[in-house]
């Protein structure tokens, strides 16, 4: 049951641990210590051992480990026109093994008409890079659209620009079109759109906060499922474009808890995308029942391997969870992977690069022994 084009059956959803060095070099570059061009220099040849250390695992994808980013959202979304940080409204309570915290990150607020920079693509350039060095499918992810709104809702959005709500969506849905058709120009064939927010909107806490900003929970989900297929609409058809569901990451916690029950026919049914990245390395995602809404055509990829400890799943455990998924959906429209990225930021990891790999070495591992191809 080889697939030879992506989601393949053993995957990993994106951010890679930074190396030192390159954490370093970042810092020295904002102390304006080294130079602009001597930080890419730096991260470009980081970027081409994480790729070879990708291909000599045997994954049919790379990606360049986001170790071109701070962080995994603010890097694309502050490069649009009339785009700040501000403190959020929205708090989140994050969990973690040690314990739990009140968080209230800082969310985006419009303080114009959207576009991108000069009209230049975003992340463009360095996909390029990416494409030049790799071998196996490169591979770029971009956050979700709905970011831009989830954590301040309506009032973080500037009323004089936007008086219509509807029309600050239908210009974040041209940005993002703008951007995927110079990806795909560029020859991108593989997108990932990581969203946090629908999954957000399945835990009973983050709904009150929704509400108390004066956002509806119950349509926010369809309004956010238009918005995506806006986003994405003129994708070229050989492009695969997948979404990533996660409840929050970062140094081992998380933000929501909740199945997939309420949003499952909306994000498998709704939305227009190829395939669905799943965080399930915990009871806090559900059970498997959801699955059973994935059509034909499809693919959903387990997140089975969790990136929020540096325990090693057993071979055993994960195929015995497999199994329990493939009651709900077909076994060949199911693949593997870690739950989340390995750094959603710079810091904050659980693990070191070994752990990292020791990881990844268990979902190609996993995947020859379930599916026959990795």
């Amino acid at each position: 049951m080889e697939r030879t084009k992506p989601p393949f059956r053993a995957e990993h959803v994106g951010s890679l641990i930074r190396p030192a060095a390159l954490i370093d070099a970042r810092e020295k570059a904002e102390k304006k210590e080294i130079s602009d061009v001597e930080l890419k220099r730096i991260q470009h040849a980081a970027i081409r051992d994480v790729v070879r250390l990708q291909e000599e695992l045997g994954l049919k994808l790379v990606t360049d480990g986001e170790y071109n980013r701070h962080s995994w959202h603010r890097d694309f979304m502050l490069k649009f026109r009339n785009v700040r940080m501000i403190p959020s409204k929205l708090t989140v309570r994050f969990h973690s093994a040690e314990g739990d915290r009140l968080h209230s990150p800082p969310t985006m607020q419009v303080t114009g008409k959207l576009a991108r920079p000069n009209g230049k693509g975003i992340f463009v350039d360095d996909f390029k890079f990416l494409a030049s060095v790799a071998r196996a499918t490169p591979k770029i992810t971009l956050p979700s659209p709905t970011v831009m709104h989830f954590r301040g809702g309506r009032g973080a959005i500037d009323a004089e620009a936007y008086p219509d709500i509807d029309a600050f969506y239908d210009d974040l849905a041209h940005v993002y079109r703008e951007e995927i058709r110079d990806l795909a120009a560029a020859g991108c064939r593989y997108l990932q759109i990581d969203e946090v927010n629908l999954a957000y909107l399945c835990d009973a806490e983050l709904r009150k906060q929704v509400a108390n900003i004066g956002e509806d929970p119950i349509t926010l989900p369809r309004t956010y499922a238009k918005l995506l297929n806006a986003a994405i609409k003129d994708r070229p058809r050989d492009m695969t474009v997948c979404m990533h569901l996660c409840r929050g990451n970062f140094a081992g916690a998380w933000v929501a808890d909740g199945g997939y029950e309420p949003i499952a026919e909306l994000i498998f049914n709704e939305i227009n995308m190829d395939g669905y990245f799943l965080e399930y390395d915990s009871a806090r995602a559900g059970g498997f029942e959801p699955l059973r809404f994935l059509p034909r055509g499809k693919a959903a990829v387990l997140g089975l391997v969790t990136t929020k400890s540096a325990k090693l799943e057993s071979k055993d455990e994960l195929k015995h969870r497999i199994d329990e998924a493939s009651k709900h959906a077909p076994l060949e429209q199911l693949a593997l992977s870690p739950q989340c990225g390995f750094s959603s930021g710079i810091g904050g990891n659980t693990m070191d690069e070994e752990g990292e790999l020791a990881k990844l070495r268990l979902v190609v591992e996993t995947a020859r022994e379930v599916w026959g191809s990795a």
